[in-house]
């Protein structure tokens, strides 16, 4: 391929198919030997607004969206509220092609319909003249009428698809059998047609750009086009998952979505609620019956859920809870990536907290640590939260499908059967002590296994207030102190544990004199960017941080004393992760700075790298719409 790989963005209104269209091109460029990433940029309203999707593919490993894009299929807006310029939100009819010119390559090619934006629209924004300066190669094209002609105005998605395939050399047979695959009858037939004629259109123009694609390699084995989502709705059902109760909310709702679409062939029960209070609490009830059990949302969502998350850590019930989080506060931007509630998730709730928080970077580490989270929550009889956010809710990856070919685990956890129950500590009035201070033989420290109901003898009292070996109410001072000792003492168990598993990710050479940290979506972007940076001469390696609590102090100690300085490279404007380093270590103050992203756009490669030479040159940051923040004394 030229320019790096194809990287092609797919831009039209709210409600006009481009975000279906694109993961089905997305699909058909996997299929023919590439590798694939998407990228997706979406208005919260249901019609109408600017989104785009973008597809980046190679034949090399893709790790992130990279810097801008060499193709743009502009479709147009066709739900726009009011196309004139000066209408308060602008001409929205000409944005999907306006507001994506400025990230677009030297060289790029613009294909626009122009039977919904016109000549006279086009002049309007110097189109021409901007295309002159930036050598790229436009081509109007009538979708609209292609589409029209052969039934209805949506398909002139597929004619898009069609055109931009031929102009780039992209073998159309395999865009083809996905229209074959996902449609039939009369709608399959006309699709088949309006492609091959876009196809054969464009294929006809006269033709100035040089940029086109090379012949793909064909994959070793069979790949899996998945998103965050799919990776930890895929991982929670192989954890054992059979409870999910939620409400819907952006972006938690395709993980609850595709939960509720394949629970009930695994004999698992979904329940949407009437809000996110009832949702958590139903999640700790059916845990409590003995039932492997999750739930979550996003933002607000999630601050409903902090009393039954603290009532899940006083009564030593096991949950998975599911954070995704967006732009806040309050409803801020529901449909932009943010890493803003980590604060939130770590400490919402009442009193200490006695929770685990894991991060993924990306949809293999989803798979990974959502089945981690079940396994130490029912393991410690402690809730156990996912955190992750739009960017990686939505964005596709191709993953060997062999990756996720494992053994489903049906261990219920610290559970006792009722032979133990008999031989269990027990209370002279008969009740078993459930809240038992003595460590029971072959379970954790600090963990007292549970009886479930209907258990022989296994009768104990589940409350909220804090409770003697029985569970009956109990304010007795030492008591308390022993109670929550045995509670807090978990994360020093776990801790050693999660050790074992690995989650953080070192990147780069192991004596390089720089260090960049990050943590969750950022993580693979991180990592080109390092590649990038020890390719022009730097002296960089990086850590990606999953565990979050009980936080790795050893494994980041380690690397932060390897180093003479470190960038810790986050999406949020107050430096959240970069805190909670400096709680928990905070020798290591002075080595950190921070470079903060919070405009809705995730990181590029480029911006870390400019971001990183600046801090070591102590320059001025040049880059937009990020801000560097200094190490403390600096």
């Amino acid at each position: 391929m030229t320019q790096n790989g194809l990287r092609w963005r797919i831009a039209g209104g709210s409600g006009d198919g481009a975000i279906t269209t694109a993961q089905s091109a997305a699909k058909a460029l996997m299929r023919s030997g590439r590798n694939v990433f998407t990228h997706q940029h979406y208005t919260s309203r249901i019609r109408g607004g600017h989104i785009y999707v973008e597809i980046s593919a190679s034949d090399d490993e893709v790790q992130s969206r990279g810097d801008g894009y060499n193709i743009l299929l502009s479709l147009g807006d066709s739900f726009a509220r009011n196309p004139a310029e000066d209408a308060y939100y602008g001409n929205e009819e000409l944005k999907p092609l306006t507001e994506n010119l400025d990230d677009l390559r030297e060289g790029g090619v613009i294909v626009y319909d122009s039977g919904l934006i016109d000549e006279e629209q086009v002049a309007e924004i110097d189109l021409e003249e901007r295309a002159e300066e930036n050598d790229w190669h436009v081509y109007p094209i009538d979708l609209r009428a292609i589409a029209k002609d052969h039934g209805r105005e949506i398909m002139r998605n597929t004619a898009g698809i069609g055109a931009v395939a031929a102009l780039v050399d992209l073998d159309p047979s395999y865009f083809k059998e996905l229209i074959r695959e996902n449609m039939s009858g009369d709608t399959m037939e006309a699709n088949l047609e309006v492609f091959d004629e876009a196809y054969e259109g464009a294929g006809d123009l006269d033709q100035t750009h040089e940029l086109s694609v090379s012949e793909p390699n064909p994959h070793d084995e069979e790949q899996a086009l998945v998103s965050g989502s799919d990776a930890i709705a895929y991982g929670a059902l192989d954890a054992g998952c059979r409870f999910i109760a939620g409400y819907p909310m952006t972006p938690w709702t395709d993980v609850f979505t595709i939960m509720s679409q394949n629970l009930p062939q695994f004999g698992g029960i979904s329940e949407q609620v009437e809000d996110e209070i009832a949702a958590a609490a139903l999640a700790i009830g059916a845990s409590h019956a003995g039932v492997k059990a999750m739930s979550g949302s996003s933002g607000g969502g999630f601050a409903l859920m902090s009393e039954p998350l603290g009532l899940a850590e006083m009564t030593e019930t096991p949950v998975v809870l599911i954070e995704a989080m967006r732009a806040g506060p309050s409803t801020g931007m529901p449909t932009k990536p943010e890493q803003g509630d980590l604060e939130h998730v770590l400490y919402t709730s009442q009193g200490d907290s006695a929770r685990v928080v894991l991060a993924p970077a990306n949809q293999e580490e989803c798979y990974e640590q959502i089945r981690t989270a079940f396994e130490i929550a029912y393991e410690y009889q402690i809730p156990a939260i996912l955190v992750y956010d739009q960017k990686l809710q939505g964005e596709l990856r191709n993953v060997d499908a062999s990756f996720f070919d494992r053994e489903p685990d049906a261990d219920p956890g610290s559970v006792l059967s009722e032979e133990e129950i008999a031989e269990a500590a027990e209370h002279h009035a008969g009740k078993f002590e459930r809240f038992d201070y003595d460590a029971a033989e072959g379970v954790p420290e600090n963990v007292r296994p549970r009886s479930v109901p209907g258990q022989k003898g296994g009768r104990y009292l589940a409350t909220g207030n804090e409770h003697n070996e029985a569970g009956h109410i109990s304010e007795d001072p030492d008591n308390r102190v022993l109670q929550m000792d045995r509670r807090i003492g978990k994360l020093e168990n776990i801790r050693e544990e999660l050790d074992e598993k690995g989650n953080q990710t070192h990147h780069g050479p192991e004596d390089a004199e720089y260090g960049i940290m990050t943590w969750g979506s950022q993580q693979d972007t991180v990592f080109e960017a390092v590649d990038r940076l020890n390719d022009a001469g730097h002296s960089v390696k990086a850590l990606g941080v999953s565990d979050l609590m009980p936080y790795p102090e050893a494994e980041v100690s380690e690397f932060l004393e390897s180093v003479e300085e470190c960038l810790v490279v986050e999406m949020n404007a107050t430096g959240q992760f970069r805190g909670l380093t400096q709680k928990e270590l905070g020798r290591f103050g002075p080595k950190l700075s921070s470079l903060l992203k919070y405009n809705g756009n995730p990181f590029e490669p480029a911006e870390i790298v400019e971001g990183f030479e600046s801090s070591i040159e102590d320059e001025e940051l040049a880059v937009n719409n990020m801000k560097y923040v200094p190490a403390a004394g600096d």
